[in-house]
């Protein structure tokens, strides 16, 4: 196996790891949201819009949040703030109680 081929497994490995841990923690969060670099789980979101310089973008803040990332050591964390001139998608999750 070419070291291309390892790494490509490793990284396959990784991906399917992370994927498996998004399905057990996913329950713990009520917003899935999505920027143009990442994508978060979170409890409480905020997105505010500004203008500036005649563009406008978006600071998103993010509280208790788990993190998409697959090189990140730690996915979960307390406060998260993205600042994006790039869409920002929030989706409420289905309530649990349900």
């Amino acid at each position: 196996m070419s070291a291309e081929e390892d790494l490509d497994q490793f990284e396959a490995e990784i991906e399917l790891a992370l994927y498996q841990e998004y399905r057990a923690v996913l329950p713990m969060f009520r917003y899935v949201v999505e920027t143009e670099r990442r994508f978060y789980l979170a409890n409480d979101v905020t997105v505010t819009p500004h203008e500036g310089s005649g563009a406008t973008y978006f600071e998103v803040e993010l509280g208790d949040a788990w993190v998409w990332d697959m090189y990140r050591p730690a996915r979960f964390v307390s406060s998260v703030r993205v600042v994006t001139f790039r869409d920002v998608n929030v989706e409420a999750l289905p309530d649990k109680e349900l």
